[in-house]
């Protein structure tokens, strides 16, 4: 048996080779990992380094303070108001009927006229009325005479006393239907019943007019009520004989004022409101019946309270507010102004101004104009142009 030996044969294990492959695969991992770190890292510091840059930008470089019109508030006795609407009514209105029926003969008006009490308007067919009322001013002259013949004689013993009763009861049956007669006449002369304006004609001459159908419109001008309703808590501040001014569509601008005459004693069910009538003089007769009025009620004055401009006031779903003014001082030293949302309690606006109840002191100073670029905490500066003047007649709501 022979033993062949191989001269490449060493003592070395068999698969030192194959150990190498992982020694260079982990180097393989090592380098691309530190590379990795490397670069996350450079993206981390950069991301650090931009939002530091950032931030030292914006506060190198601060927007300049906001301009605004500042004004102070101010302690003063605003006029203590009511507004109620209501509509106007004529003191004296009346659409003009004849009492009884009958065909028109003659139309005495023109329409649209001013006429006085007792004017006569229509005539109606009264022939046959004066057929009777002259029967009637015969039969009396012949009853006179009857009475006086039957008072002769019976004054002399000649006739007795039955027939002097007989002519005095015919005498007043002729004078009664007389009376009557010249009634029914009357009544066929329509006439107006009070001084006035008369408005459209609504009959011609020969139309046959029943008792009750209307001729013209007669409305007196000169005196009007104002009806206005308040609510059952405003009932008690309201009196006769308060003043109450009366704005009206037709005459922007312009007010009419009038008295509390009456005020209704009792307070709807139904609405919780209160009837109130104010009496206008008119005497140019601008005011017309029928017209919407905004009223406004003088109540007693009220003592000084704080007040702003309106335009200061901010009003929102979260509550009225103002911007304040605040001072700060600086790390220089030097002061700067603040504008502060703060919220407030509002009452009457009058003549432009706006009474505030609470939240602000006497002399705080608030922006009046310039609000809409503000927010709470932004720096301001005062702007040298004075706020708006106040409208000397500021719009109604």
């Amino acid at each position: 048996m022979n033993i062949q030996t191989e001269s490449h044969i060493s003592g070395k294990p068999i698969n030192e080779k194959t150990l190498r492959r992982p020694v260079r695969m982990v180097r393989w991992f090592i380098i691309v990992g530190t590379l990795l770190a490397v670069v996350v890292g450079g993206l981390v510091w950069f991301n650090s380094f931009r939002g530091k840059m950032v931030a030292q930008f914006f506060a190198n470089n601060k927007p300049p303070p906001a301009s605004v019109s500042v004004v102070e508030t101010k302690s003063e006795a605003i006029p203590n108001l009511l507004t109620a609407v209501g509509d106007l009514v004529a003191v004296h209105q009346v659409n003009v009927t004849s009492d009884v029926s009958g065909r028109i003969t003659e139309i005495l008006f023109k329409a649209g006229s001013h006429v006085t009490a007792g004017t006569p308007l229509v005539q109606l067919f009264d022939a046959p009325e004066q057929g009777d009322l002259a029967n009637f001013k015969a039969q009396a002259t012949m009853a006179q005479l009857s009475l006086d013949r039957a008072k002769q004689l019976a004054a002399r013993q000649f006739g007795p006393q039955a027939t002097v009763d007989q002519a005095q009861s015919a005498f007043d049956q002729a004078n009664a239907g007389i009376a009557k007669t010249e009634a029914i006449i009357s009544q066929k002369l329509v006439r107006a019943p009070f001084e006035g304006d008369l408005g459209v004609r609504q009959v011609e001459v020969g139309q046959y007019l029943t008792a009750g159908t209307q001729i013209v419109s007669l409305t007196d001008l000169s005196v009007l009520y104002a009806n206005l309703t308040v609510t059952e808590k405003q009932s008690s501040q309201i009196q006769v004989g308060q003043t109450v001014r009366v704005a009206v569509d037709a005459y922007p601008g312009r007010t009419f004022e009038g008295k509390i005459t009456t005020i209704e004693p009792q307070i709807s069910t139904d609405t919780r409101n209160i009837r109130v009538q104010a009496t206008i003089h008119n005497p140019d007769s601008i005011l017309k019946p029928g017209m919407f009025a905004t009223t406004t009620i003088v109540l007693p004055e009220k003592p000084p309270v704080l007040t702003v401009p309106e335009t200061a006031v901010d009003y929102t779903l979260y509550g009225d507010s103002v911007f304040l003014i605040t001072e700060k001082k600086e790390d220089d030293g030097k002061t700067s102004l603040t504008a502060v949302r703060t919220f407030v309690k509002t009452g009457n606006r009058v003549g432009g101004r706006v009474e505030i109840l609470k939240g602000l002191n006497p002399n705080d100073r608030v922006v009046a104009v310039g609000q809409i670029k503000l927010q709470s905490g932004i720096p301001v500066s005062i702007s040298t142009d004075p706020p708006p003047p106040i409208p000397a007649q500021p719009p109604r709501y």
